[in-house]
């Protein structure tokens, strides 16, 4: 299917294939999940919130009644979480596309550690993301299947290199933030390179948003519920924003066009706002160096030794 021919609301058939996506219950994960659960896909909408989570899966269903939803709990702060839901996600069909989406965008003023030691934004953006892809790689090669894992645009903007992931020193919300997301794109190009350097039938593919916001975002209940004053701001922004239902369509396009291609990025075709299209990632993601070196630490603060993988 040719890049110009591809129609973000009517999505190819989906029938027969299982999709797993974190921070399903709001924003660009519940989006993926309602587009996927449309075109025919069984989705699991997983989530660390239980009530959250119901609300979500409740939410979808009002809206594509019928379609094959389940909900798994899952903290990416938490390995321990994360391990168990790849556990409990291992043991049904292969599975054809994991979305690796839950993370925190706005995080605290100061630094926090979870309860495994890690820096809290690093943690839940990128060790428990990379461990779960890790621990359901067996399952995504069954179902010769693809992970996709969410940049940002950010990354071009400040292009913090994660020399101390744990932000040991010099802590800030926006630093945690922004090399958070520098970690998390190069090691999605990282795992394409590894993943096809030991054939594994498996796709890793990053996508970024844009410039997404909840106040262009359609209200749902349970969902998206935007105050007065943030639709009032993010209007204000209209010409670079759009809403988190279109900053899906880069993430899922990525996950099931069968021409996107390993190692690909993808976004919005004018960066910030748009129809998903192929894009060129931040100089200090597609560093190779810097990539080892992350997954070499992400490896070894987590315990998770890929399976199938030998060394790039």
């Amino acid at each position: 299917m040719a890049e110009a021919e591809w129609n973000p609301e009517s999505l190819p058939d989906l029938s027969g294939k299982r999709f797993l996506i974190t921070g399903a219950n709001a924003g660009l994960g519940f989006f993926s999940s309602l587009q996927l659960a449309r075109a025919g896909g069984h989705v699991v909408m997983t989530g660390r919130n239980p009530n959250r989570l119901a609300d979500a899966r409740a939410a979808l269903l009002r809206q594509a009644p019928g379609a094959s939803v389940e909900t798994l709990l899952l903290d990416t702060s938490n390995l321990g979480s994360v391990r168990a839901a790849a556990a409990s996600a291992r043991g049904k069909t292969g599975i054809a596309g994991l979305l690796l989406n839950a993370g925190i965008v706005a995080p605290p003023r100061q630094r926090q550690v979870t309860r495994d030691g890690f820096e809290l934004v690093f943690a839940t953006n990128v060790l428990g993301h990379y461990a779960l892809a890790g621990e359901l790689l067996t399952s995504l090669a069954a179902g010769r299947g693809r992970m996709v894992w969410v940049g940002s645009v950010s990354t071009s903007l400040t292009p913090y290199d994660p020399i101390d992931p744990e932000l040991l020193n010099g802590y800030s919300p926006w630093r945690a933030y922004v090399q958070s997301k520098v970690a998390t794109t190069a090691l999605g190009f990282e795992a394409a390179r590894r993943l096809s350097a030991a054939r594994v039938p498996v796709d890793s593919i990053v996508a970024h948003p844009g410039y997404s916001t909840s106040g262009r975002t359609r209200r749902v209940t349970g969902v998206n519920e935007p105050t007065r004053w943030a639709r009032f701001s993010d209007n204000l922004q209209a010409a670079v924003t759009q809403s988190k239902e279109r900053g899906a369509w880069p993430l899922v396009r990525a996950l099931v066009d069968p021409d996107a291609a390993s190692g690909e990025y993808w976004g919005p075709s004018r960066v910030f706002r748009g129809e998903p299209r192929r894009a060129k990632a931040a100089r200090i993601t597609r560093d190779r160096e810097i990539a080892e070196r992350l997954w070499n630490y992400c490896e070894h603060a987590t315990g998770t030794e890929w399976p199938y993988l030998t060394a790039s």
